[in-house]
């Protein structure tokens, strides 16, 4: 049951975030939007070192000096798998005019919706593998260490949900549209988490490779889309003061958790 809600409470952050739409009558402002983008890639650079890659070291303290392998090499193929993801779904940042990945007709709302589930999917992988890390007793992450990275993840959703929301509702769709966009743009990350969990299950010796899998996926989000989203034009030094709140709040969470 506690592996149930802790796949949950991050998604239960995307919603609460998307909710925002019926409670504020005006959109986030860039200054509001550049913090927002700043702390949720604090927080998830925190989460890749304290809750993924550290434990995956550790976990690997059988290769002696080459406990770093399964590290590297998982941080490695999880940013070229999230390159690759990049290059194939169709999606739109926000505040610009053309579309990555494959050209698609989709529309505009639509394409805003997939470019944040794609940073949603290594979020759900990196919480489903701590959690099978935690059911196989094997990887030295305790209960709270796992709620920690959920409680992380679900504080960055909240403003991801709301930036999503937000925008559409100002862009002429209807408050309950926008909500739904807004949560489904998050409904990836128990489906992601469930998965992971599953092949962890039937592969416990490469926990340490998936955990640092999740890790490089989630790194490649940040530095490719969220920290030049928060530095490009005005007030990106409320990017990087977000980026240092989220980043703190993240290993303070892990490590007195932990």
């Amino acid at each position: 049951m506690n592996t149930f809600y802790g796949l949950l409470i991050p998604f239960l952050g995307t919603v609460l975030g998307a909710a925002c739409v019926f409670f504020m009558k005006e959109g986030l402002g860039l200054a509001v939007r550049k913090f927002l983008l700043g702390f949720a890639s604090g927080v998830m650079v925190a989460a890749s070192v304290w809750s993924l890659i550290i434990p995956a070291i550790t976990g690997s303290d059988a290769l002696g000096k080459f406990a770093f392998v399964p590290a590297a090499v998982g941080v490695a193929a999880g940013m070229a798998f999230l390159l690759v993801l990049d290059g194939i779904i169709p999606h739109l940042h926000m505040d610009t005019a053309a579309p990555e990945g494959l050209r698609s007709s989709l529309k505009k709302t639509t394409m805003l919706c997939l470019a944040v589930t794609l940073h949603n999917i290594p979020e759900g992988m990196a919480v489903g593998v701590v959690f099978a890390g935690l059911l196989s007793g094997k990887a030295g992450i305790s209960t709270t260490g796992a709620f920690a990275l959920s409680i992380g993840i679900a504080i960055q959703n909240f403003p991801e949900g709301a930036i999503i929301s937000m925008p559409l509702a100002g862009d002429g769709n209807g408050k309950l549209k926008s909500f739904i966009y807004g949560t489904l743009s998050g409904i990836v990350e128990p489906v992601a988490a469930v998965g992971t969990i599953l092949v962890t299950g039937i592969i416990v010796p490469l926990l340490p490779y998936l955990l640092s899998f999740a890790a490089g996926a989630m790194l490649y989000v940040v530095v490719e889309e969220l920290i030049p989203e928060a530095s490009e034009g005005g007030h990106s030094n409320n990017g990087t003061l977000g980026f240092g709140i989220g980043f703190i709040l993240m290993m303070v969470l892990d490590v007195a958790l932990g």
